[in-house]
């Protein structure tokens, strides 16, 4: 019997990054089923209705390609598309463990996902399917981060949930990575994120996220049982509200 979690209908936005594992680039087969594997046990334990937002720097990413000469607009359209390919991977591991799923895409693709319509993405998630948004916003100049925020927006979800990977669990003062003396920082809100250019979202998906009062939750996604302590309520990454 499904118990009653911190959240009803979350968004998760996974990084492209993410999705390369220990290979540095493309579709880690095994990272995507571990994943998955998560997703699907929450589900089941909380009776939670999940939408995924999905990037795709593990296969293109659009201010890259701008650097290195192509045109800003065209880098990123090719970053959407990238981006429809993590989102059908997702796909296909979560409809292999038997759970319904729907690809929305916000650039038309009718022979691989559906077109984005919120009110069809929100009758999905009622219906106890998985919404995976793809394509990103649909316009260049826009990262995946803010696509996740308006999403999440749209579709009234109760928090937006950002799985970060490389080990690091949350905010902190500076990159742990790099400089040791970091330390984590368990909740901030929204004008603190902004005005102390910490890194974790760019600017306009906080503000979106601030103007809406949309909690997000930067924690570690590769973390064995994070997502699922994270919903039963336990202190694991950093709030923002």
């Amino acid at each position: 019997m499904a118990t009653t979690g911190r959240w009803r209908r979350v968004l998760l936005k996974l990084s492209g990054e993410a999705f390369a594992g220990d290979k540095g680039f493309g579709i880690d087969g095994k990272v995507v089923q571990s994943i998955v594997d998560d997703v699907v046990s929450v589900r089941e334990e909380f009776d939670l209705e999940v939408a995924i937002v999905v990037g795709g720097g593990n296969i293109w990413r659009g201010m890259s390609g701008a650097a290195g000469g192509l045109d800003r607009a065209q880098a990123d359209y090719m970053g959407m598309l990238a981006t429809v390919m993590n989102a059908l991977a997702v796909q296909d591991v979560l409809e292999q463990r038997g759970v319904s799923t729907r690809v929305q895409s916000a650039i038309r693709m009718p022979q691989v996902a559906e077109e984005y319509i919120r009110r069809r993405a929100i009758r999905h998630l009622e219906k106890g399917r998985v919404v995976i948004f793809a394509a990103g916003t649909g316009n260049p100049y826009f990262t995946t981060d803010t696509t996740a925020a308006l999403r999440g927006v749209e579709i009234d979800a109760d928090v937006l949930l950002k799985g970060t990977h490389g080990g690091v669990d949350g905010i902190y003062t500076d990159d742990p990575r790099t400089n040791p003396e970091a330390t984590k920082i368990d909740k901030l809100d929204y004008l603190e994120v902004l005005n102390k250019g910490l890194r974790v979202m760019d600017s306009t998906a906080i503000a979106h996220a601030k103007e809406n009062s949309l909690p997000i939750v930067v924690f570690d996604l590769m973390g064995e049982g994070n997502l699922r302590g994270l919903l039963a309520g336990e202190s694991i990454g950093t709030i923002v509200e």
